[in-house]
């Protein structure tokens, strides 16, 4: 792939691309072309996850590497920022020294890559899109169904927008619209998603008994930890050595947004009282999971680049700061001016230093095409309102919500990849009956 479209013989760019056979014995002839979150995150590594959940059985899959990521060439992982936060765990989450050191990091990571004849502009969000829609010609496929998730999703919207030819389904899991995407945004998500845990545990008797406040407990604990910081050793839920960890008020609210599976949404309340009745640990082993990255699977770089060209500008610091007032009254301004998961990140990207582009990205997508929109009641990374907001331009959309599910909801749910299998077979009409029997698995309860 051309490096820079806008630049006529310019450098090239390679991305890998995998074909998973389908295992129906009579495929369909239009395959699935899947699109990665993050963005930054691993492609290929997902492939296991999409035929667990059955995406390939009536179709081929398709797997593309995104530009940058692993397994691509150049490949723009960051080691110096998988190091950064290795070493973070044992930080405060918020404080200005462990800000400096990330900005440290990022600066030596791109200082590398410039070096190396990158040119970082050019890994966003439109060539990214053009690089599926050039796939597609190469391969002479004349339709296919296009599945993303978080990210992909930003990316599938706007391959939609741009280049719709050849389309002839998609299907979007986990939504962030690329016209919302923003830094203020991601504390509407956060809000969303843990008041839902909050009112689903409500809604259980025993969990209502047992946890009558939940969100009171949060907003004590996180008010507690900012101002008086814990220091404790825990062992990475992978095994290994104790590892030092600092919870802090930012730490705590991260590690709930996270919904990495270190501590399962079902265990929040149960953590909260623990962690409220002098026992951390379930918080702890939490964070000391970012002790052990894998170092140069995630590509910060892609992540930089189209976070500080596309989600950063028009909005400023104080406007994340607005926002987290607004969805958390009562919170330290500590804790509520970093953006969730995005820490930093003005700081970030004066050093990582690449064009505005949001008044090419920061688009509606208006489309005809038959479209599933997927979301989990859980997730704090992408609220789940948002799917139905990115469906009311979508003409011929079907929208899913999954109660008790968080980010990434196929892999999930049983009952959304029947609804995916469903749409794939029948786009304007799936079947979603599976959806009405559904509520969130019994919370943890402790004595």
């Amino acid at each position: 792939m051309p490096e820079n479209r806008a630049r006529h013989g310019g450098r090239t760019i390679r991305l890998t691309v995998v074909i998973v056979p389908a295992t129906s014995a009579k495929p369909a002839k239009d395959p699935v072309v899947f699109m990665e979150g993050g963005p930054g995150g691993d492609a290929i590594g997902a492939i296991p996850f999409l035929i667990d959940s059955q995406v390939n059985r009536d179709r081929d899959l398709i797997v593309m590497t995104q530009r940058g990521g692993l397994h691509s060439q150049p490949n723009l992982a960051c080691p110096e920022i998988d190091r950064f936060y290795a070493g973070a765990v044992g930080r405060r989450y918020d404080a200005p020294s462990t800000g400096r050191l990330l900005v440290r990091a990022t600066k030596q990571c791109r200082d590398r890559l410039t070096a190396a004849g990158v040119e970082l502009s050019a890994y966003n969000t439109t060539e990214n899109a053009a690089d599926f829609a050039d796939l597609r010609r190469a391969l002479g496929i004349r339709q296919w169904n296009v599945y993303g998730y978080s990210y992909g999703t930003d990316l599938a919207l706007t391959y939609l927008r741009r280049q719709p030819a050849g389309i002839r389904s998609m299907a979007i899991d986990s939504v962030a619209p690329p016209q919302i995407v923003s830094l203020p945004w991601t504390w509407d998500s956060a809000a969303e998603g843990i008041d839902a845990i909050f009112r689903a545990c409500a809604a259980q008797p025993r969990c209502k008994s047992r946890y009558p406040d939940v969100r009171r407990t949060l907003t004590e604990q996180v008010r507690r930890l900012e101002a008086h910081p814990l220091t404790v050793m825990a062992q990475p839920p992978g095994g290994g050595s104790p590892v030092k960890v600092v919870l802090d008020g930012g730490a705590l609210v991260n590690l709930l947004v996270a919904d990495g599976g270190a501590l399962p949404a079902v265990d929040v309340p149960a953590a909260l009282d623990e962690l409220a009745h002098g026992n951390p640990q379930r918080f702890a082993r939490a964070r000391a999971a970012g002790a052990t990255p894998a170092v140069g699977e995630f590509a910060y770089g892609l992540t930089n680049s189209v976070a500080c060209s596309e989600w950063v500008p028009e909005f400023s610091q104080r406007d994340v700061l607005q926002a987290g007032r607004r969805n958390f009254p009562g919170w330290p301004d500590t804790v509520l001016a970093q953006a969730p998961q995005l820490p930093f990140q003005y700081e970030v990207c004066r050093v990582w230093s690449v064009p505005d582009r949001t008044a090419v990205q920061r688009v509606t997508t208006v489309s005809k095409v038959p479209a599933l929109v997927v979301s989990g009641t859980f997730d704090a990374k992408t609220g789940a309102s948002w799917g139905a907001y990115a469906a009311r331009t979508l003409s011929r959309s079907t929208v899913v919500r999954i109660p008790g599910v968080g980010h990434w909801v196929v892999p999930q749910s049983s009952c959304a990849q029947r609804v995916l299998a469903s749409f794939l077979a029948h786009p304007s009409t799936p079947d979603t009956g599976c959806v009405a029997g559904l509520a969130p698995k019994p919370f943890t309860i402790t004595p």
